[in-house]
């Protein structure tokens, strides 16, 4: 696995998809290979333990539970580490310019970086770091769940509680990945609810 050293492996897709379990399947292939591994996961990511990386169809691997990326880069100054996992990528701290010229300065220093995380928030949005790492990676890797309306691949993680915040960590009881269309389909139901539950200014001017 020598041409892999001081490469960018990507993992990226809707909930669901596989990213965790691959970016878990490919730590551990470099463990049995003789590598020097570690996986890492943000604080923010509350499922599960804060010691493991748990995948949706409950596979674990051991990780360290970090902050933001000077914590990755601090473990690996003090463990030098040559292959890192960092799952649920997303969620790390530290700024975007930082985590990209972090992750590019490790690079740089032959080691391989394995991420895995979701392209788009529940609105279809990119996430920005996902975005970023996307086009530099060595090995980019797109993966889909099944959307569960229609039995097509899914394209994005449709949050089915009301709460609008970005970031809601959560599993199969808050999202459900959705094609392009049913994805349309919801926003277009979710929309019409919202507009009838709407009064008017008009009609409030005229309870007056």
């Amino acid at each position: 696995m020598h041409q892999y050293k001081g490469k960018l492996i990507v993992h990226t897709g809707s909930m669901f998809s596989g990213k965790t379990s691959s970016l878990e399947k490919d730590i551990k292939r470099f463990a049995i290979a003789g590598y020097d591994t570690v996986a890492f996961k943000p604080s923010l990511d509350t499922r599960y333990t804060e010691s493991e990386i748990v995948t949706h169809d409950n596979i674990s691997l051991k990780a360290v539970l970090v902050d933001n990326i000077d914590d990755i880069m601090n473990y690996c100054k003090e463990h030098n580490p040559s292959v890192i996992g960092i799952d649920e990528v997303q969620f790390l701290g530290g700024g975007l310019p930082k985590i990209v010229e972090s992750i590019n300065f490790l690079l740089d220093k032959d080691v391989t970086v394995i991420v895995a995380g979701l392209d788009m928030d529940f609105t279809g949005q990119a996430f920005e770091i996902v975005k970023e790492l996307m086009p530099i990676a060595d090995y980019l890797y797109k993966h889909h769940a099944v959307c569960v309306k229609c039995g097509t691949d899914a394209w994005v993680s449709h949050r089915k509680i009301k709460d609008k915040e970005r970031v809601v960590i959560g599993a199969s009881n808050e999202y459900e990945p959705l094609c392009r269309r049913c994805f349309r389909k919801e926003k277009e139901k979710e929309e019409a609810i919202l507009n009838k539950n709407q009064v008017s200014f008009e009609e409030l001017g005229e309870l007056k």
